[in-house]
């Protein structure tokens, strides 16, 4: 069955949480899972479960459920995980060495091929089996490496100029750890960790007794 190329981005960013749930159910050793058993994990409706997976043309078995395996499969067709993304990480601080030996990279089809700094002391060192460039060599890397997604770690004054290169070196999409919006004519998810923890600090000081 085809898959459809015109699902909410609501709904997709939920299929990707989903797709944990059904991963961990198949490591398991599970063959069903209900659509109430995946709500509850995420504090959804079985109905929102339900008509998410609509959309991927999925209807479980009544008193049964869906197949973990196929489902999970499905889900990857649909996010475009079912295929082998190359990626590089531009800024190799903490948060960037961290990121190159994350473990779901390579489990989730992404796959590390290069790094680039301006820090002389980290360029031509290799960690965790990447090496790293150069910031002056990014186009070329780039190219000849066939990078599509780079992850942007890099200090909040330059990220900008940075996120341009990739740009123009043919990355399609960026993940920007930076501190500051970035304006490229391809995707960018920011990853605002001030504002995250903020955001938890508010729902931890709310539920917590007074």
């Amino acid at each position: 069955m085809p898959l459809p190329t015109d699902i909410p981005r609501p709904t997709v960013k939920r299929l990707s949480l989903y797709l944990r749930t059904l991963d961990l159910a198949v490591a398991d050793g599970r063959t069903t899972i209900s659509s109430s058993t995946i709500a509850r994990t995420f504090d959804f409706t079985d109905a929102q479960v339900r008509r998410d997976l609509a959309c991927l043309g999925q209807a479980g078995r009544p008193g049964v459920g869906y197949s973990p395996a196929s489902l999970a499969t499905r889900i990857r067709a649909a996010l475009s995980l079912d295929r082998a993304w190359n990626i590089a990480i531009v800024g190799t601080g903490k948060i960037g060495t961290a990121l190159m030996g994350y473990p779901r990279f390579a489990g989730g089809g992404f796959k590390v091929l290069a790094a680039f700094d301006t820090n002389q002391e980290r360029i031509g060192t290799t960690i965790f089996d990447v090496v790293i460039h150069p910031l002056s060599q990014l186009h070329e890397v780039i190219l000849e490496a066939g990078i599509e997604l780079a992850v942007l770690a890099v200090p909040a004054d330059v990220a900008q100029s940075v996120a341009e290169r990739l740009v123009e070196a043919g990355v399609k999409g960026i993940l920007n750890f930076a501190p500051v919006q970035l304006q490229v004519n391809v995707p960018v998810q920011p990853i605002d960790l001030s504002r995250v923890l903020e955001q938890l600090a508010f729902e931890v000081s709310s539920t917590s007794p007074s």
